[in-house]
């Protein structure tokens, strides 16, 4: 590899561990496999793409990968950057836009948009995997990530679950999602994106709406629980495996008054 294609800082080899096992734990990945990977120019897709290339060098399998980057068209942020990032390192690269201000603004969506945003991004980071006939999409989301979603979905009533390391699609035509940073908790990723040149690119206008959304507020959340419990985020995976569906509620009925 390349000095530019190296991660730097002190929990790379923890990070590529922990990326790792995830990968042979869920089988995330497989010989001959084209993966896109959506760069979206944060801290988290930028390390998730370093240490992909990092295993494609090493493993003793053959896969490929190309980054996608969709672009939502707002001034700041800026495309060109992460562009020009992944042609330093002769990394296969492409980019997808959409006018998302003009679009939120005809549903009237400003006060809210991401849900509107995350669900156009996925879809065009699909259409862009079928166009370049990759079969998997990687995900930058990590352990903190999976942790939020628990909380969102379970106190939102959407049921007991979260985002799944490997997701396979209801649509036969869109790819496999896979999520290497599963196992890895942010705090790794901050210390290691500091330590790196990493082009502050993927800028999103709405960064007010993010930090007063349930996101935000659970993994805060997370954090709190973490101060008093230091093994919360590791006891969180093991109870996920461990669950015991006769413990649980049944199915469609409401759980009886507590104490009966």
């Amino acid at each position: 590899m390349t000095d530019a294609e190296l991660l730097r800082g002190p929990h790379v080899k923890e990070l590529r561990k922990l990326a790792g096992e995830a990968i042979g734990r869920f089988g995330l990945i497989g010989d001959g496999d084209r993966i896109l990977v959506g760069l979206s120019g944060g801290k988290d897709s930028f390390i998730l793409l370093h240490l992909l290339h990092h295993f494609r060098t090493v493993a003793p399998i053959r896969f490929q990968i190309i980054a996608g980057t969709f672009d939502p068209g707002y001034p700041e942020f800026d495309a060109e950057g992460i562009a020009a990032y992944c042609r330093e390192r002769d990394w296969e690269h492409h980019c997808v836009k959409l006018p998302m201000e003009q679009l939120l603004a005809e549903r009237h969506l400003e006060n809210a948009p991401c849900g509107l945003c995350s669900r156009l991004r996925r879809g065009k980071l699909y259409g862009l995997a079928g166009k370049l006939g990759c079969t998997k999409l990687a995900l930058g989301q990590h352990l903190d990530d999976l942790v939020a979603s628990f909380f969102m979905s379970v106190c939102r009533g959407q049921g007991i679950r979260t985002m799944a390391p490997l997701a396979r699609p209801e649509n036969p035509e869109h790819p496999v999602i896979i999520r290497p940073l599963a196992l890895v908790p942010e705090k790794l990723l901050k210390e290691t994106a500091e330590c790196n040149d990493f082009p502050a690119a993927g800028i999103c206008r709405y960064e007010k709406e993010l930090d007063s959304g349930d996101r935000a507020y659970f993994r805060a959340l997370t954090e709190t629980i973490a101060a008093r419990i230091p093994d919360f985020r590791s006891n969180f995976l093991n109870s996920l495996s461990r669950s015991l569906p006769d413990s649980l509620p049944l199915p469609g009925k409401k759980a009886p008054p507590a104490g009966k």
